[in-house]
């Protein structure tokens, strides 16, 4: 193991301490404590915009985890920066608990500290679980004239400039995107790749034809599926309601290896501040988070709109989403090009 990685161990083994530490698990809310807190209605900041999957599953959860946390719900949008400006401001709220961040906490929080200065670091927050974890599809354009994952990939090569994606900027399709082209031998300068803030806006451009195939979270693309044709999915194993190739089945005729990179995990984060101060109020947070998506009423919206309702509680999802920050800091000369 080298020098580098021994820290970066060590920085991770020192923040997964440091977060049992702070609270040792899952507790029930007292009646007295739920009656003093919270006061007054809640807000989650979603850092995108308005009608992407993030948007849409932290819609149906604010709903109806308001019933179980005794006060009303709003949500707020605060795109723009790379995820960075809707983040910021939570950070810059008081943490006594009544706003509350709601966002794709991998891979997003890890991109934007690697590739784009983010004045915050991991250790500032605390994960209280992440409900709706997905997996990526590389679908094309259902009028394009690729029909494998090596038909679009000899395009790129072969006309520089002329094929056009849309990915989300710092995302686990934005970071497979360029594998797959590294790893092909294609200048990355060859594809025309667009950026966008959010995934509602890079399901237009797909859906709308303006680009030629996108990289993003399968789950969440139910509502574009009438408007691609999937050339793979980012799994190991196929997946029931996509007709197309496991990644690695799909580059076998390249001869590619590409690592399986995990998509996005939504949910619901608090800063570290306000576990260590506030334990009581993390725990009613917690406590109603969980009810919620025990809730008949949200396991229905998540199942008839293709979303998770998962309880992995904070330790999971730490782990889970420090192992995404690694992976994202060992190809962080890729995503910085």
């Amino acid at each position: 193991m080298t020098e580098n990685n021994d820290k970066l161990h060590l920085k991770r083994r020192s923040f997964m301490i440091g977060a049992a530490a702070v609270g040792a698990g899952l507790a029930m809310p007292s009646l007295s404590r739920a009656a003093s807190w919270p006061e007054r209605p809640l807000t989650m900041i979603v850092p995108s915009d308005a009608g992407g999957s993030l948007d849409r599953t932290i819609r149906g959860l604010s709903t109806v985890m308001q019933k179980h946390i005794g006060q009303p719900i709003q949500v707020e949008n605060r795109p723009g920066g790379s995820f960075m400006l809707g983040v910021r401001y939570f950070l810059q709220q008081p943490q006594d608990g009544d706003v509350i961040l709601a966002h794709a906490l991998s891979p997003y929080i890890a991109s934007s500290i690697l590739f784009h200065d983010a004045p915050y670091k991991m250790e500032d927050f605390s994960f209280i679980n992440a409900h709706w974890s997905d997996w990526d599809v590389i679908a094309a354009y259902k009028d394009s004239p690729y029909q494998t994952l090596p038909d679009l990939l000899k395009a790129i090569k072969e006309n520089p400039k002329k094929v056009r994606a849309s990915v989300v900027t710092g995302s686990s399709g934005h970071l497979t995107t360029l594998l797959m082209l590294q790893r092909s031998g294609i200048p990355i300068e060859n594809l025309n790749l667009v950026t966008f803030q959010g995934g509602g806006q890079a399901r237009q451009a797909i859906a709308g034809g303006q680009v030629d195939f996108i990289v993003i979270a399968g789950s969440g693309s139910e509502g574009i599926r009438d408007f691609i044709k999937p050339l793979a999915v980012v799994r190991d194993t196929p997946h029931a309601d996509w007709d197309a190739p496991v990644l690695s089945e799909a580059t076998k005729p390249l001869g590619l290896s590409l690592p399986v990179l995990p998509g996005s995990m939504r949910g619901l984060a608090m800063s570290s501040g306000f576990r260590a101060e506030h334990p009581d109020r993390w725990d009613i947070i917690s406590s109603a988070y969980k009810a919620t998506l025990e809730d008949p009423e949200f396991i229905e919206f998540a199942e008839t709109n293709a979303m998770g309702h998962d309880w992995l509680g904070s330790e999971e999802t730490t782990a889970k989403v420090m192992a995404v920050h690694d992976v994202f800091a060992e190809f962080k000369p890729l995503l910085q090009r």
